[in-house]
This record gives structure tokens, C-alpha cells and sequence, in this order.
């Protein structure tokens, strides 16, 4: 079993977290503007990348409390993990 780091809570195993999409993506200004397509592009459309991936992530059995995490696609590996008001770290 995986161990994540909690920003609150420290180390937790994996099953007490949800998955929560891609990090950093930004919502409309005026979803009412956007065409059919764009709006598709906006929900369905995320980035998906070998290596170092921004991500939201809840942490549901214990705190609560949603966070953000760098984790490597490849190895499963979490590189970072702050708290959305914290800017994402560089990861080398």
C-alpha cells in the first residue's frame, strides 16, 4: 500500500484519498460564452503526460481537505505535495 503525504494530516495510506483531476486548470470567465465544443474542451480535455504531473487530490477519510500533489505518471511516485493556496513547487 502506497503512503501519501497529507499536507495536514502527514503520511496516510492511499486508501483514505480520492483522486481529484489534473491541478491548476482554470475555470471560464464566461461559461455562458463558451460554444458546445469549447465547453467539451474545458471538461472532458486534461493533460496527460510521461513523468512529473500536477494533480488535486482529497483527503476523504481524514481531514477532509482537497490539496495538490506532484506525482510522477511513471513510477506512481509522489514528488510534492502543498495546499491549493501555495504556489507549485519546481520539480528538477
Amino acid at each position: 500500500m502506497q503512503l501519501i503525504p497529507c499536507p495536514w494530516c502527514g503520511p496516510r495510506e492511499e486508501a483514505e484519498f480520492h483522486y481529484g483531476g489534473q491541478a491548476h486548470v482554470a475555470y471560464p470567465t464566461d461559461p455562458s460564452a463558451l460554444s458546445d465544443e469549447e465547453w467539451a474542451k474545458f471538461v472532458f480535455f486534461r493533460d496527460n503526460p510521461s513523468g512529473p504531473f500536477a494533480e488535486r487530490w482529497s483527503h476523504a477519510a481524514g481531514c477532509r481537505r482537497w490539496f495538490n500533489a506532484v506525482r510522477d505518471t511513471r513510477t506512481h511516485d509522489f514528488l510534492a505535495v502543498y495546499r491549493l493556496d501555495e504556489p507549485r513547487p519546481v520539480i528538477s
